[in-house]
């Protein structure tokens, strides 16, 4: 696991290959960025980027159904899950997906955003909305609360999980879904944390300095934790080594993308996934950073005019699903998603 500095990732030229933010591929919705030949390994030369979903105003979250080979995604402003598969298209599959009550005007962000599927083959959300984490039963929709406190205060507004083989949830827990942020009249915590809950109903706090934690990922064999931090004067991906027991026992800054944060390049550090050797596909400024396990920027998958807040694995692990503003997108990989191996 590499340090990367601000320094060492301005003398990659990380920032040059990335011009042309404005000029997508002919039948292409963006562009895809080499700055590593390792990303030839990756995703083939001819790859294109396809819309596969539209007219939403923004989309987070997405997670592919094996059982049914289908994929949902949240639409946390307008309170809805969608399901998309190649032979119907998009459609509304849960409304509301977070929040039930009368409209709440402390809300920003209502609905669902972070989604996987457990070992059952449950749904497992972070409700912004209800600023817990719920499990859904994908074919009664029936909604339990697993968790909405820590230490007996309120959770900010969950954003985004990941879950371990032993069914251990990390989860972040930023302001982001309240309406006033951080300078909110309802938010009870006094940080933005990043925590783990076991199924024997215990949470932890692991992580309290980050100012806006984000994505979270495992690595493939759980070794490594992966926060991004959506701070603007901090727009890093920090690395935690895990111990036998599934807590910290060090952190280090993974890779920085201050040098990618240009004027051109919409988004910052957000959604992360990880395929079967390891290599990070981040959302960041101006699109999916690609790193290797090590650190190194192996290229970035720009959609063109868009944020770019999440990606999944779908199909049979090897196509990434895009979350790009009020699109989805495809690109088809060379590589396989971690939890498809």
């Amino acid at each position: 696991m590499s340090l990367i500095s601000r320094r060492a990732v301005l003398a990659t030229g990380a920032a040059v290959p990335f011009a042309a933010w404005a000029a997508p591929v002919p039948g292409s919705y963006g562009n895809i960025h080499r700055t590593s030949a390792g990303l030839d390994a990756l995703i083939a030369q001819d790859a294109m980027i396809e819309q596969i979903a539209w007219g939403y105003q923004w989309t987070e979250g997405p997670v592919w159904v094996k059982d049914g080979g289908y994929l949902l995604f949240s639409e946390p402003r307008q309170n809805v899950i969608d399901r998309w598969d190649q032979a119907t298209g998009a459609m509304e599959f849960m409304k509301p997906s977070g929040y039930a009550g009368d409209p709440n005007p402390a809300l920003r962000e209502p609905g669902s955003n972070g989604l996987a599927i457990d070992a059952a083959g449950a749904l497992v959300m972070c409700d912004s909305g209800s600023r817990a984490l719920a499990r859904v039963d994908l074919k009664s929709k029936d909604k339990k609360f697993i968790v909405d406190k820590f230490e007996g205060k309120r959770f900010n507004s969950p954003n985004d999980l990941c879950i371990s083989k032993a069914g251990a949830i990390y989860f972040t827990d930023p302001p982001f879904g309240l309406t006033d942020g951080p300078n909110s009249p309802v938010k009870e915590q006094p940080f933005s944390g990043v925590y783990r809950w076991t199924p024997d109903g215990n949470v932890v706090v692991i992580e309290k300095e980050l100012a806006l934690p984000n994505g979270i990922a495992l690595s493939p064999d759980e070794s490594v934790l992966y926060v991004s931090n959506s701070d603007r004067t901090l727009p890093i991906i920090r690395a935690y080594a895990l111990g036998p027991d599934g807590l910290p026992r060090s952190s280090s800054l993974f890779f920085d993308m201050h040098a990618l944060m240009v004027p051109e390049a919409k988004g910052g550090p957000d959604g992360i996934k990880i395929d079967v050797n390891g290599n990070l596909f981040a959302a960041g400024p101006g699109g999916i950073v690609v790193l290797s396990k090590e650190g190194k920027l192996l290229g970035l998958i720009n959609v063109t005019g868009r944020a770019t807040p999440n990606c999944a694995f779908a199909d049979d692990g090897s196509t990434l699903i895009i979350c790009a503003t009020d699109i989805v997108a495809r690109v088809r990989l060379k590589t396989r998603g971690a939890n498809f191996a």
